[in-house]
């Protein structure tokens, strides 16, 4: 059916009743997933080690002791092999059940071995769910809040972070271990705007897995996110070269079997590349190059929509609005924006605020006076209610006010005044936020110099691409 209609369903199921055909959906449900499960053990390390563990407790329940020890060997060295200690946990447990309750002629040392093996795993599998816990708790802040607005928030982040980092957190090699820390470290670099420090830490992520390369089919998510997050730090940080490099060695995973094993992976993979290729249009001033790729993207972005996220779909409509306002088509970057301004309520709130502020910047290029006063009030209060004003918004905030009432030939005066004030903020770390989220200081020197917001963009470019 192209739609579920259960009356229909009925209709041509008879004498079927209702109660029934709930019965058999169910039915049908677990049969889909038991052979999905057999289908697709083979692609994937932990269905392999259920699997294993499976036959070893069937085996152990029908009294064959010592087969199930076989089975379980081997699924302890598979486990190890691919660092799955939450397994090897199950898979110890089962065999110290077996020898604790059995005569299994087992030596001395090998039951030495096993109790000192369990310690080890415990421990590890303890300092995992911490650090695990921690780049959670840190990216679930990130999510709702966007990065540190103030010093209260830089303080409440730190004294967070470093109450609940292990305290032997760098004497640890074990490659999921390692991972967690990595993710903390750059989830709290990001929060705090420590871009430096945020790509060291996305860079040792990626690294992680290039140096042992068969991590990367086992845990193919992590791998994705990492790359997508080395990009980002590219992004911020302006490193064009290497943000291209890091680009081209994620396209040419993507056509690997390993990107296009499951739905998730191939997904997560075409947005995260997208989403860097619109960055990397942004950082060039090539706004209508990248509304052309939005064009070639939009359909497949449109079937992928159910396995996004609100989140990513917020970021992607207000970098797209960003597209349409640096290619001077404002009519559209305000309806982008509003997908982002009725949004959820409690997602990404620094997101919310700078949307508003663009969609007033596009009303303002638009010659909307009329509208002006009462949006710059709404905006205003909106910000100023979520903590969200820095000094760069209330300059912006007092230019858009005086300017209404400024004539076309003194309005340049105030622009160059404007442009000299939020020019010195720039190497303040709260108050660049602003300029993550918008490019104001070159939107104000489009003005000012009389140039479209694309050339003066172009210029930066070009010359920070000679400098390199």
């Amino acid at each position: 059916m192209p739609e579920y209609d259960e009356r229909l369903l009925l209709k041509k199921l008879a004498p079927i009743t209702k109660p029934q055909l709930a019965n058999l959906k169910t039915h049908l449900y677990k049969q889909l997933l038991a052979s999905l499960r057999l289908l697709k053990t083979a692609e994937n390390i932990d269905l392999q080690l259920s699997e294993q563990l499976d036959y070893a407790r069937l085996l152990y329940n029908k009294g064959l002791k010592h087969q199930s020890l076989k089975i379980l060997e081997k699924a302890k060295e598979m486990a190890k092999n691919n660092h799955k200690f939450n397994f090897l946990a199950q898979v110890i447990s089962l065999e110290k059940k077996i020898e604790t309750l059995h005569i299994t002629r087992s030596s001395q040392e090998k039951v030495e071995a096993l109790a000192e093996e369990s310690r080890e795993i415990t421990g590890h599998i303890d300092r995992v769910s911490r650090l695990s816990s921690l780049a959670l708790q840190l990216y679930r802040w990130y999510i709702k809040n966007g990065h540190a607005r103030n010093v209260a928030d830089e303080k409440s982040i730190r004294d967070f972070f470093y109450k609940h980092l292990p305290a032997d957190a760098h004497a640890i090699t074990d490659f999921y271990e390692l991972l967690y820390l990595y993710q903390s470290y750059s989830w709290f670099a990001f929060i705090r705007q420590d871009f430096l420090q945020y790509y060291r830490y996305s860079q040792k992520w990626v690294d992680l897995f290039h140096n042992k390369e068969v991590m990367i089919g086992v845990e193919p998510g992590h791998y994705i996110k990492g790359m997508h997050n080395l990009l980002n730090a590219h992004f911020d940080l302006r490193n064009y070269r290497e943000f291209d490099r890091t680009l081209e060695r994620f396209e040419a995973y993507a056509v690997t079997p390993v990107a296009n094993l499951h739905d998730n992976f191939r997904i997560h993979t075409f947005i995260y590349i997208n989403a860097a290729k619109i960055n990397q249009h942004l950082m060039e001033g090539s706004f209508n190059e990248g509304l052309a790729l939005i064009r070639q993207i939009e359909q497949p972005m449109h079937d992928s929509a159910p396995y996004m996220d609100l989140h990513r779909l917020m970021v992607f409509n207000y970098k797209i609005a960003t597209l349409h306002f640096g290619a001077e088509d404002y009519s559209t970057c305000i309806d982008y924006l509003q997908k982002v301004m009725t949004g959820q309520a409690d997602l990404r709130i620094d997101l919310q605020c700078y949307a508003r502020l663009l969609h007033l910047m596009a009303h303002y290029e638009l010659g909307n006076y009329e509208l002006m006063e009462s949006l710059t009030k709404s905006v205003y209060r909106f910000m100023a209610r979520m903590k969200n004003l820095t000094v760069v918004e209330e300059e912006m905030f007092r230019f858009l006010r005086s300017s209404f009432v400024v004539s076309p030939r003194e309005l340049r005066p105030e622009l160059e005044k404007f442009l000299d004030k939020i020019k010195h903020l720039e190497g303040n770390r709260f108050e660049t936020r602003a300029f993550a989220y918008l490019d104001i200081i070159s939107w104000v020197e489009s003005k000012v110099y009389r140039k479209p917001l694309s050339t003066i963009i172009k210029e930066k470019f070009m010359q920070s691409k000679h400098r390199a």
